[in-house]
């Protein structure tokens, strides 16, 4: 995305989600690298994440999916305070993508 590039709302459908699982990644992001938290904060209240924070918001909901159908014993678990489950993880990649991110 380019500094001309004007991010898409996220549907009405997706908002939701996106917007549940945005504020627990900066939450978190913000205990490990405010630096980081804040460009980022910055970036979704204006409407457009820089294309480090896209990236790493990718990589956070596809390590944080919780809701991965296998039982205790054939793991894995993941602890934390936000359920996130495969289709949560679509959503927002689809919803990154659609806003012009590689994913």
């Amino acid at each position: 995305m380019n500094s001309e590039d004007k991010q898409q709302p996220v549907p009405s459908e997706d908002r939701p989600t996106v917007e549940r699982l945005v504020a627990a990644w900066l939450e978190e992001t913000e205990r490990h690298d405010r630096a980081a938290a804040h460009e980022a904060r910055t970036g979704w209240e204006r409407g457009a994440l820089p294309p480090a924070s896209a990236q790493d918001l990718a990589h956070w909901v596809t390590a944080r999916v919780t809701d991965t159908a296998f039982n205790e014993d054939e793991g894995p678990h993941v602890e934390g305070e936000v359920r996130i489950t495969p289709a949560d993880k679509e959503t927002v990649h689809r919803w990154l993508a659609e806003q012009g991110h590689r994913i």
